[in-house]
């Protein structure tokens, strides 16, 4: 398995709110990292928040995006992360969605998303949402073999005031082998609590990238949700994406077993 410095990745152009790292991954892996930044383009004046608005969880998930790197390195992935915040648009929620524009996100108000006119939703759409969208589905359909596809998020160790006792967790969409396959193999690495379809599930409405490029496509995928507090430094990143290789990788080797001598994966 390659061990390339995060910094020796090739990163192709941006494409709008898209940005694809190590685009020429041999990997059967594709890691899409949706809520990786919390950049607010100049247009929308920082959606009237606050300067510990713009870098709280709200706007983001801290760490996820050096994870994701870190494991592109690791496992010569494909890496596609969205280069726009969430709070501008959320790229893992459809047009649809009640929360794809959020004028509140957990206790904090964002002020730039309170008036919004069918313009102004329709310009967010076209600008962000689409060409991320958009580059996923090429990126899937640049791989020689359907890939598997896995999503990195961070999340928050308190939320609304409840402390979650989960650190890890694997979220599934319509099939949960894979998800489930790595929260069994997991085994208490690094002394950690895995949990399957924890914090969030696909009631949250948290499993739009894997539905629509993954399980639509006849894709394995996961969502694999990392609490921020374990990814803040870059030892923790080094630490935790490389347990995430080698539990994906595992875990992969396992299913690839089962499917060999029962069938089907999903």
């Amino acid at each position: 398995m390659p061990h390339a410095a995060t910094s020796d990745l090739k990163i192709d152009k941006p494409l709008s709110s898209a940005l694809v790292i190590n685009g020429e991954g041999q990997s059967r892996v594709l890691l899409v990292c949706e809520h990786a930044s919390n950049h607010i383009p100049e247009r929308y004046a920082g959606l009237g928040m606050t300067d510990a608005a713009k870098i709280s969880h709200a706007a983001w998930d801290p760490g996820a995006q050096a994870v994701a790197e870190r494991l592109s390195a690791l496992l010569d992935a494909p890496l596609v992360v969205s280069t726009v915040s969430r709070l501008v648009y959320d790229c893992n929620r459809p047009p649809t969605s009640s929360g794809a524009i959020r004028a509140v996100s957990e206790q904090i108000i964002v002020p730039g998303n309170e008036a919004l006119t069918t313009l102004d939703q329709i310009e967010r759409v076209e600008t962000v949402y689409e060409p991320f969208t958009r580059t996923v589905a090429d990126t899937i359909k640049s791989f020689k073999t359907p890939p598997i596809l896995v999503t990195i998020h961070s999340f928050t160790r308190t939320y609304n005031d409840r402390v979650r006792e989960v650190d890890v967790g694997m979220i599934h969409d319509a099939h949960a082998k894979l998800a489930a396959t790595m929260v069994d193999l997991s085994g208490a690495r690094l002394g950690l609590n895995y949990a399957l379809n924890m914090p969030y599930s696909k009631a949250d409405e948290v499993a739009h990238t894997l539905e629509m490029h993954g399980t639509k496509n006849g894709l394995i995928n996961v969502m694999i949700e990392v609490c921020n507090d374990l990814i803040e430094t870059p030892e923790q990143q080094d630490e935790i994406s490389q347990m995430l290789a080698e539990l994906l990788s595992v875990s992969l080797a396992k299913l690839s077993e089962d499917i060999s001598t029962k069938g089907s994966p999903c």
